[in-house]
């Protein structure tokens, strides 16, 4: 599997995922914000992905919340 690196826009924490979950919205391990993966760096050696809709806090609200 090629995985990428990337840091929470909220906490810094390093994290890392495959190519093809680029767009998606997870919920950090870090500080449980809601974030959404990047595009692989340019010249990485991925392909170019189209980002994908995720969960919304609609739908996956962090846990702890209640809607």
């Amino acid at each position: 599997m090629n995985e990428f690196k990337f840091y929470c826009s909220q906490c810094d924490q390093p994290l890392k995922c495959d190519p093809c979950f680029a767009g998606r919205q997870i919920q950090c391990p870090g500080c449980n914000h809601l974030i959404r993966i990047p595009s692989p760096p340019p010249g990485a050696g991925f392909t170019h992905v189209e980002p994908q809709s995720g969960h919304t806090w609609d739908t996956h609200p962090p846990k702890g919340q209640k809607g």
